[in-house]
């Protein structure tokens, strides 16, 4: 069976972990690009029940979104292909990566049980990592990996994973979460310019057709 040649090339969704110390410590490629996502932005917004009336169009910043979504990670091909890894661990090391996004890095914890124990009143809680998700060209968005569950359905003889569903909620980090000098601000305020100008686009296509409408009548 032949593949058309013309076909575009499908781009997979990722993850990114932005680690200076490990920059490649991070990088998940979803296997399978989920087949929905969705999508919910609350305004933030001043206005409000019993506010004041001129400000009820005004905005504190972008809207609150979140992103949900599935994502099916399936051994067979690796194990069709005797990947000596896959056939050792089966899909732990794919859950492993997305499950230390939600996880304090071990030195860090370790080096604040050392000060703890050296009598250091005031310990820093090591940060995560600067998370990305991407989904395609226009859409590189700052998150934080609030939750996912994962259901593992098939299992080698070791008990390794290898077929599992990951189900995954992310809240997108705007520039009213980052300071000024943080990637995530910059990288946000760029997500939101290009949307203003696909918007733009879309709005003179609009009036172009409701003029030729008009026309009708």
């Amino acid at each position: 069976m032949t593949t058309f040649p013309g076909s575009p090339r499908l781009l997979k969704g990722a993850l990114v972990g932005l680690d200076p110390l490990n920059p490649l410590a991070s990088i998940i490629v979803f296997q399978y690009n989920p087949e929905t996502m969705t999508r919910r932005l609350d305004a933030r917004s001043m206005g409000g029940e019993g506010g004041a009336k001129p400000e009820v169009y005004r905005l504190l910043g972008p809207p609150k979104e979140t992103i949900s979504l599935k994502a099916e990670v399936d051994a067979a091909d690796q194990l069709e292909r005797g990947d000596p890894r896959v056939t050792t661990l089966g899909l732990y090391p794919a859950l492993s990566a997305l499950e230390l996004l939600l996880y304090p890095k071990s030195k860090a914890v370790i080096n604040n049980t050392v000060l703890a124990q050296a009598g250091n009143i005031e310990i820093i809680p090591p940060e995560a990592p600067l998370t990305l998700f991407v989904w395609g060209p226009n859409r590189v968005l700052p998150v934080r990996l609030t939750s996912f569950g994962i259901t593992e359905k098939a299992f080698d003889p070791a008990l390794n994973p290898i077929l599992a569903e990951v189900d995954l909620s992310l809240q997108v980090l705007s520039y009213a979460d980052f300071q000024a000098t943080d990637a995530g601000y910059q990288l946000f305020l760029v997500h939101q310019i290009a949307k203003e100008v696909m918007a733009a686009t879309y709005v003179t296509s609009s009036v172009e057709n409701l003029g030729a409408g008009l026309k009708l009548f």
